[in-house]
């Protein structure tokens, strides 16, 4: 039981860590220390892979311009659809900003 908390609060942790991230090249320094260079790409083409869904393109589309794996995307389109709203949420308001 201990355990379980001490992951929920280290979760917790770097939740709150990155809400008060406001600066692209912070960001990047973090994710670098945090995460090895595949890890971020990854995190990267399903940030992309997401974008791409939510504009209706198509799994093939998807798959020909961004390096994952047809599974990968798969799951990002049911985390999309029936996932926490992560994606769907802030990209609409990330999408709503840049078009500004």
């Amino acid at each position: 039981m201990k355990k379980q908390k001490e992951k929920k609060e280290n979760l917790e942790l770097l939740y709150r860590f990155f809400a008060q991230l406001d600066d692209p090249d912070k960001i990047a320094a973090v994710l670098e220390d945090l995460c090895t260079y595949n890890e971020v790409e990854q995190m990267a083409g399903r940030l992309r892979c997401a974008l791409l869904l939510m504009e209706g393109k198509t799994y093939k589309d998807v798959l020909q311009d961004v390096d994952l794996s047809s599974a990968t995307v798969s799951r990002v389109s049911r985390c999309i659809q029936h996932g926490s709203g992560g994606y769907s949420e802030i990209l609409k308001e990330w999408s709503e900003k840049t078009k500004k």
